[in-house]
């Protein structure tokens, strides 16, 4: 890579660069992409129920085409008994009445078409729910049978059977397996369940799954949705012989236990089934695509899942978990850019999603935060919401002037933090339930979004209660409240998207600027472009030049130069 390719006419001011990224000319919408994910019993409630539903995100949707997204995903929304919030899936092929009707999902495609919003939608292979009709008729079908192939059934360990046949353990704590009664009443065999024992995981080994699954993947592209998420992508296939694992049930490394080496996730065999998704993809054109919601480490070992053949994309879980630690920040991103150019895809950056703890909350500790996969409860140290704000617009500012793909999660636009104040007794993530409170669990982010400061429930929806209570101080934090306020969080996100197109960063180069690149600050230069974020206690004295955006004192500014970077503050700067 040239250097030379990278500066400007004055950028030899800027020190000493380090490039790592030459500017994209490969053609894909999703290269670049801000993805916006709706999570759809918490966006908007049009029918009063107290969950959000279809026709809420129908009415709304002009909102998010105003904020400059590109595209929208949707967390599922298919039948369910709701057990994980969807993610437990009953039909595949149908809404659950709770969020509408195949007719409501329809006017919504027509809707985001008007609009030029692109629709991706949420898929669960690894798992479907108990009441799904296949894993009832396997638990009335004998072993060994067809029925029970769709699942990963077992018989037990020990003398009678009463022992799982391994160690597994479920995500949501607890054993990773469950003990049937067989039709004869008598104590039968085991099923595998990496979440929840209402989620029993399919049998990949078995062609019969497959087929089911592109039937579904036919089934949503023939209404006009332009890809998916898939769910726990790395998950699918487990090794043969289903081997003990001594590691950590989501299979993250530890020093004796490599992820690579967990038995229920990354196995070769899953790059076929996407390889083979990816065929059926391309038979509706060349813009629909796949996102894998894929945990594997190290990136290196990322980047398979998004070769020329497979996904377009994959989530960056460790620029996620990085934080505010700036050399662990550095080096995520250098290592993502590096090694997805090695196969021709781009990275993708993420800050919030409706599994973590909203970033506006976890930067608004000093010390220790929230242990990854858990929530803030009403007897945990609590934030600081203002600095938690402030640092959570200039770490997205930072993420949005990085080349790729960004993926946004609802309500961070508004700055919202975690709601930490939930009772147990309103609590609905399983995880708090299986392991009796001992972890909070997602619930706190993913309370309902507060739309209209002066209606019921900040206007969500004007029935009853949400599922989730809203926080009574979110109502200064409104969409209405802060769309008549130019300095707010939410007019600060339109102007960031806004920038981000004008100025190309998604297609952009990325190159490290040494000078302000130490233990209080970060920065580097897309194309002519420069990004720098101060995290330390102290202002930061800034290069010359047109001052195009920054996160806080004042959103944009026409003059030459610029003031000191406050404390947590990031600024985009024209390097001229």
């Amino acid at each position: 890579m040239s250097v030379d390719s990278l500066l400007s006419p004055a950028a030899p001011a800027l020190g000493t660069l380090t490039p790592i990224h030459d500017a994209s000319t490969a053609h894909g919408w999703w290269r670049s992409a801000v993805i916006y994910q709706i999570y759809p019993r918490s966006f908007r409630d049009l029918n009063g129920d107290g969950i959000g539903d279809l026709a809420g995100i129908t009415a709304e949707l002009h909102q998010l085409a105003g904020l400059g997204v590109d595209a929208v995903w949707l967390s599922p929304f298919y039948r369910s008994p709701q057990r994980d919030a969807g993610y437990d899936v009953s039909d595949y092929c149908d809404v659950d009445p709770l969020f509408g009707s195949l007719t409501d999902f329809d006017a919504l495609i027509a809707e985001a078409n008007r609009l030029q919003l692109r629709i991706i939608v949420d898929l669960v292979p690894n798992h479907c729910s108990d009441q799904h009709v296949a894993f009832q008729a396997a638990l009335s079908a004998p072993a060994g049978s067809p029925e029970r192939d769709m699942f990963i059934f077992r018989d037990g360990q020990g003398p009678d059977g009463t022992e799982p046949p391994n160690n597994w353990q479920s995500h949501f704590g607890g054993p990773a397996w469950t003990r049937i009664t067989e039709p004869d009443g008598q104590p039968g065999q085991w099923y595998l369940h990496l979440f929840d024992s209402s989620q029993p995981d399919f049998n990949w080994d078995n062609p019969a799954v497959h087929a089911e699954f592109e039937r579904v993947l036919r089934f949503w592209l023939d209404r006009g949705i332009s890809g998916f998420r898939v769910d726990v992508a790395h998950a699918l296939v487990k090794a043969a012989g289903l081997p003990d694992w001594g590691g950590r049930a989501d299979g993250n490394s530890t020093d004796d236990f490599p992820g690579h080496e967990a038995p229920m996730f990354g196995q070769p065999a899953l790059h076929d089934i996407y390889r083979r998704w990816r065929s059926i993809l391309e038979e509706y054109g060349p813009d629909r695509i796949l996102c894998a919601e894929a945990n594997v480490d190290p990136l290196p070992r990322l980047a398979q899942w998004v070769r020329p053949d497979e996904m377009h994309q994959a989530f960056n879980f460790p620029f996620l978990h990085a934080g505010l630690e700036l050399d662990r920040l550095r080096g995520v991103i250098s290592d993502s850019l590096t090694a997805l150019d090695a196969v021709g895809a781009p990275s993708t950056w993420v800050l919030s999603n409706h599994d973590v703890v909203r970033h506006a909350s976890r930067f608004g500790y000093n010390g220790p935060g929230p242990r990854d996969g858990d929530g803030i409860g009403p007897s945990d140290p609590q934030p600081d919401g203002q600095l938690g704000r402030r640092r959570a617009a200039a770490a997205t500012m930072f993420m949005l002037g990085l080349p790729g793909g960004a993926y946004l999660y609802q309500g961070e636009e508004l700055g919202l933090p975690d709601a930490t104040q939930i009772p147990g007794s309103l609590r609905q993530d399983p995880t708090f339930a299986r392991t009796g409170g001992a972890r909070i669990g997602r619930d706190g982010c993913r309370v309902p979004l507060p739309w209209r400061s002066a209606e019921l429930h900040a206007g969500f929806g004007n029935g009853l209660d949400p599922w989730l209570p809203l926080p009574e101080s979110w109502g200064t934090l409104a969409r209405d409240k802060q769309q008549a306020d130019p300095a707010s969080h939410l007019n600060l996100y339109r102007e960031m998207l806004a920038r981000r197109g004008t100025l190309r960063l998604g297609q952009g180069s990325l190159a490290w600027v040494e000078e302000y690149c130490g233990e209080a600050s970060l920065a580097y230069l897309n194309g002519n472009t420069l990004v720098v974020m101060n995290l330390g206690a102290e202002p930061l004295p800034l290069p010359h030049g047109e001052v195009l955006l920054r996160s806080s004192v004042q959103h944009s500014s026409a003059a030459e130069g610029a003031d000191p970077l406050g404390s947590g503050e990031t600024i985009w700067l024209k390097a001229s």
